[in-house]
């Protein structure tokens, strides 16, 4: 599926609010088996991917660019990418250390 997002707040609010907030909890919890990708091109030169369960073989930008684990600023998009402004309050139960 392709998606074309109006701005940057708005990709960053959608997974947070209801039900998506709590189907993406659920995933990143357990799978189920099923693998899940996010790559994101921005003008001016910015990009990033986020790959769940997608290991085997290497698909979009894991194929030139080294993984980094989405840990600490590495959990929020807006660190990620160094975009300016406040990184978004996680919904109540979807935080990284529920996810463990």
């Amino acid at each position: 599926m392709r998606w074309y997002w109006r701005d940057f707040e708005s990709t960053e609010r959608w997974p947070r609010s209801e039900p998506h907030a709590r189907w993406w909890s659920d995933f990143l919890r357990h799978s189920g088996g099923t693998g899940f990708w996010h790559e994101v091109y921005l003008m001016r030169a910015k990009m990033e991917g986020v790959y769940c369960d997608m290991n085997n073989p290497p698909i979009g930008f894991q194929g030139f660019a080294p993984a980094l684990p989405a840990r600490g600023a590495m959990f929020s998009a807006c660190e990620r990418l160094q975009m300016a402004g406040e990184t978004p309050l996680q919904p109540q139960g979807y935080s990284e250390t529920d996810l463990g």
